[in-house]
């Protein structure tokens, strides 16, 4: 039982290494992606807010929106 065991272990281990090595190809693929924007022209930081707002639920978004408007208004940023 305990081969059973350490094999099912390790398969799982395997298992979690390749798709490490997969979200690093990933990974690397969307900074390339970024960098192909920036030499273009488009600024990556602004299209990362944008993927991740688009990320989000509406109401959640506008929800963000509502509170980063009054601590802008606050802070006489507006």
């Amino acid at each position: 039982m305990a081969d059973a065991t350490d094999d099912r272990l390790r398969l799982l281990i395997e298992r979690i290494e390749r798709l490490e090595e997969e979200k690093k190809g990933i990974a690397d693929d969307i900074r390339d992606v970024y960098a192909e924007a920036k030499a273009v022209g488009y600024d990556p930081k602004i299209m990362r807010q944008v993927v991740r707002l688009r990320k989000m639920a509406p109401d959640d978004r506008s929800e963000m929106e509502t509170i980063l408007d009054v601590y802008k208004n606050a802070l006489g940023l507006e």
